[in-house]
């Protein structure tokens, strides 16, 4: 394995890693967002106001998004496995 062979490699883990994520990042970044203009337009400065939605939220998304994400890792996987049994 080369050099330029680890940098693909470590680039598309990194790729990866952002796709898998991101369902949720952007459900947490949405919900937080909503929250923050509803916290403005009331004037409600309750704290606990802003993490139990966004840990309902994320969790939805982490259920919804389960198959996408396994499917994502296990191509990456099926993919490195393969580079390890045919030598690079």
């Amino acid at each position: 394995m080369t050099g330029a062979d680890a940098l693909d490699v470590a680039r598309e883990g990194i790729w990866v890693l952002i796709l898998v994520s991101s369902p949720m990042m952007i459900v947490g970044l949405v919900v937080g967002i909503i929250i923050a203009l509803f916290q403005a337009l009331t004037q409600i400065q309750e704290m606990t106001l802003v993490f139990v939605p966004k840990i309902i939220a994320i969790f939805v998304t982490l259920l919804l998004s389960l198959p996408f994400m396994g499917a994502t890792m296990s191509g990456y996987m099926m993919r490195l496995a393969d580079m390890i049994v045919t030598g690079g």
